[in-house]
């Protein structure tokens, strides 16, 4: 017996990039938050760039979720789930000799 599974859900496009590397950045953010993303039209773009867009897809059911990501990417929100390192309160360069064993 064969098995056929059929997808109840398309994909939708959710952004579109200038550029490949701008697209890969934020669809890592994306599965960051567990949402797969696919990139269309990266090879075109790369050949031709002033004529195409790289666009990001995602699932339609993910499509609302993944804007808002997106959207608050851009405006440098950051989500709770991230921790932001904290590097400016050491003034001092690191130095091995100072730790303490």
């Amino acid at each position: 017996m064969d098995w056929v599974i059929i997808m109840t859900d398309k994909f939708v496009i959710v952004a579109e990039y200038a550029d490949s590397m701008t697209a890969e950045l934020a669809k890592q953010v994306l599965e960051d938050f567990d949402i797969r993303a696919v990139i269309v039209g990266q090879n075109v773009a790369n050949l031709f760039p002033s004529a195409m867009t790289v666009k990001i897809q995602v699932l339609e059911s993910d499509a609302d979720k993944a804007k808002q990501i997106l959207e608050e990417q851009e405006q440098g929100y950051e989500p709770e789930d991230y921790e932001v390192m904290d590097d400016s309160a050491d003034d001092e360069p690191y130095d091995p000799q100072k730790e303490e064993p």
